[in-house]
């Protein structure tokens, strides 16, 4: 059976995620509330926006009914890899389900849509404000890691040099 793009997109902006929270492990405490004008807030800020909102997506979808990591000052990187752990979960679970079709039309709370809105908006917005992060860092003068799907994909060991 092939994996079907949408799940590796989702799998990808996790990894991405987690790779990004691994980073910010090496920064001082006051590091991870560096702020830059133009981004969500404060680097804490931000990876937790980023997880809370993938936690609302897969909910708005059905598939996560745990609370919601808040978005607090004081939150720690082991909470918010906590709750990404939930994420992943989730992505997984979301396709195993027999009967999922990302072009039904379903009710969420507050909308009538169709999923593959919520499984792009997850992607794009995770991607958005892991820039963002990024571009703290790098202001900064920290080192950014390598997010891309070329990073992912040489991580999952899918990307082999040419033998010829």
């Amino acid at each position: 059976m092939t994996t079907p793009p949408a799940l590796r997109q989702m799998r990808h902006d996790v990894w991405a995620t987690d790779r990004l929270i691994d980073r910010c492990r090496a920064l001082r405490e006051g590091q991870l509330d560096l702020v830059v004008p133009g981004t969500y807030g404060t680097i804490r800020r931000m990876l937790t926006h980023i997880v809370r909102a993938d936690e609302g997506y897969l909910e708005r979808l059905g598939i996560l009914a745990e609370p919601r990591i808040e978005e607090a000052d004081t939150i720690t990187l082991d909470e918010i890899e906590k709750h990404l752990a939930t994420v992943r979960d989730g992505v997984e679970r979301l396709f195993t389900q027999k009967d999922f079709d990302p072009d039904r039309r379903m009710h969420t709370r507050d909308v009538e849509l169709e999923p593959w809105i919520l499984i792009t908006q997850f992607s794009h917005h995770g991607s958005d404000h892991r820039s963002q992060v990024c571009t703290t860092l790098s202001v900064n003068g920290l080192e950014v890691p390598e997010l891309d799907v070329w990073a992912y994909g040489d991580a999952e060991g899918v990307i082999v040099p040419d033998a010829r």
